[in-house]
């Protein structure tokens, strides 16, 4: 019997085995492995400050969106009014994503790893 695909190198060729599976590339068997390399801590530490740095950034911009909102409604800007507007959801939407981030990432690595 045929196998159900057949392997050149490091491509695996598209074929149909007895079950009418269809196999479309090799599987190498790697899977995430911490302490793997030196600096993981480091590294962890470095994003958790990028990450830290982005929600101070992002205080900052809601203040300054709301503070030119008021100023643009206040003044009958309105089109300081509608850039404050969207500074302040664009700030919201930043602030969701970089709070959520590692919860994100966790949710579709747990759905990437399901997949076979």
């Amino acid at each position: 019997m045929a196998p159900a695909w057949r392997e050149y190198g490091e491509v695996g060729v598209l074929a149909h085995d007895s079950t009418g599976v269809i196999q479309l590339a090799y599987d190498p068997g790697i899977s995430p492995k911490g302490g793997g390399l030196p600096g993981l801590a480091v590294l962890k530490n470095v994003v958790d400050s990028i990450n830290l740095f982005g929600i101070i950034a992002v205080v900052g911009a809601l203040a300054v969106s709301l503070g030119v909102w008021a100023w643009g409604h206040h003044t009958g800007g309105h089109q300081a009014e509608a850039n404050g507007k969207k500074g302040a959801v664009v700030a919201a939407g930043a602030a969701l994503g970089l709070g959520a981030a590692n919860g994100i990432v966790a949710f579709f690595s747990a759905l990437g790893s399901q997949v076979h």
